[in-house]
């Protein structure tokens, strides 16, 4: 077959394929649990041949940024559109860049705004028709990878093949660099007793048959431990982790009234263990798609009962939601939060819910504030806003006038700062809650 001969002919070594790259490029990185760890290190190791090379990617994990190493400078610069501990720590020291972008919206940022010179990417080994797969983390990746001039690829018999829009031809990709390496396993989130009882409160609002997205952390996590008594539950999300596999295999999630598609469970990512991985491979229940596609609000709608759950930071009175703002400064990015929230807003039955706990610091700072500080970035505007959930119970905000909101959020903060929200909320607009 022609397409082995292709492949044959453009196999060559991580040092080899990098030389290809050409300073003062925008190289795309495979993010998440799919970073191309070799091909990075073939470049950090060949750094001198370099000038100027723009990383660009939503979330890497800590374990494949060495070029935000201090002294990198000269040669590498991330431009990331999500920020994690590493990049979080060099975008503070002046070292890194931060850019604004919806999840769904970041493959047409890389089309349209921001063109791609090579794509560095990890996908699993050809089938017998010459495609290989993206296996476990589809996202903006693909999208990219197709837009981009260059693409590199990391051939990993440990990604999965997934179906669903995760394929890519041989004869589309540059140069291919073999190297089996396990997948990172992301850390699922710690359930305490806090975040069991904001799970069990989420878990209050989701009706038998209702179509599910979550986002990443423990409260996520606490949502799904608490759905034990749901019925025929689905998921159409830009990622799920092992506690939609239990679920599964439990034969609460059935996907049976999914409306985009009926039967399975689709995402553009998974984040979780390596048995989540693959539990994937060559599974007709699982379909991955780009980002584009399953964060489009328009798409997220067809699903009748929508449910989008996801975490934030704090919450005004007036409802305004900061989740990628904190102590005054950039923490994470917007992510597909805003995708969800709209998506379900269209969907009939639909619901979002913020979820988060009511204080932090050990109880001293309250989540829920009067007004946001100054120079605080809205995330979610109170416009869109349907749910607020916290260990005390949810708000709807939904319809409701300002006071409506001051009162229905100071009744889930935590007991010890409702009546400083009172009396603050009543001082600055002059009412009386």
């Amino acid at each position: 077959m022609d397409w082995i001969k292709t492949y044959k002919e453009r196999l060559t070594t991580a040092d080899e394929a990098v030389k290809h790259i050409k300073s003062g490029s925008r190289v795309l990185l495979h993010d998440t649990i799919a970073g191309p760890k070799l091909l990075v290190d073939a470049m950090v190791k060949n750094r001198e041949q370099y000038r100027d090379i723009e990383f660009t990617h939503m979330f890497g994990l800590e374990p494949y940024e060495e070029y935000l190493d201090p002294g990198m400078e000269p040669y590498f610069r991330l431009n990331s559109f999500m920020l994690g501990k590493a990049s979080r720590q060099a975008f503070y020291e002046g070292r890194a860049d931060f850019s604004v972008s919806h999840y769904g919206q970041l493959p047409n940022v890389y089309r349209k705004y921001k063109p791609l010179d090579a794509a560095l990417v990890q996908v699993s080994p050809p089938d017998e028709n010459g495609y290989v797969s993206f296996g476990a983390c589809v996202t903006y990746v693909k999208p990219g990878a197709e837009a981009a001039k260059m693409v590199i690829a990391q051939v990993n018999n440990n990604v999965p093949y997934t179906y669903g829009d995760s394929l890519m031809h041989v004869s589309q990709i540059d140069w291919f660099v073999e190297h089996d390496s396990l997948l990172y396993e992301f850390p699922q989130g710690v359930i305490n007793d806090v975040s069991l009882k904001i799970g069990q409160n989420c878990a209050d609002l989701i009706e038998d048959r209702s179509c599910l997205q979550l986002g990443m952390g423990s409260i996520p996590d606490a949502v799904l431990a608490c759905l034990g008594d749901k019925k025929d539950l689905g998921i159409f999300s830009e990622l799920f982790s092992d506690g939609v596999l239990d679920l599964f295999r439990k034969g609460i999630i059935t996907n049976k009234y999914t409306g985009v598609h009926p039967g399975k469970m689709a995402a553009g990512l998974l984040n979780g263990s390596r048995e989540l991985y693959a539990w994937s491979h060559r599974n007709p229940d699982v379909e991955m798609y780009p980002i584009d596609y399953t964060n489009n609000p328009v798409r997220i709608a067809k699903n009748d009962r929508m449910v989008s759950i996801n975490g934030c930071a704090a919450v005004d009175l007036y409802g305004q939601v900061a989740a990628e703002f904190f102590n005054g400064r950039q923490y994470t990015g917007i992510g597909g939060q805003l995708d969800f929230i709209r998506g379900a807003a269209m969907s009939k039955g639909g619901k979002s819910i913020l979820a988060m706990p009511s204080t932090t610091k050990n109880d001293t700072i309250s989540k829920i504030v009067t007004v946001h500080p100054e120079g605080t970035v809205i995330t979610t505007p109170r416009s869109d806003v349907d749910y607020i959930a916290t260990e005390y119970g949810h708000a709807h905000l939904k319809g409701k006038t300002n006071r409506e909101r001051a009162r229905l959020l100071i009744n889930i903060a935590h007991p010890k700062f409702r009546e400083q929200l009172t009396r603050e909320y009543e001082e600055r607009n002059h009412v009386r809650l």
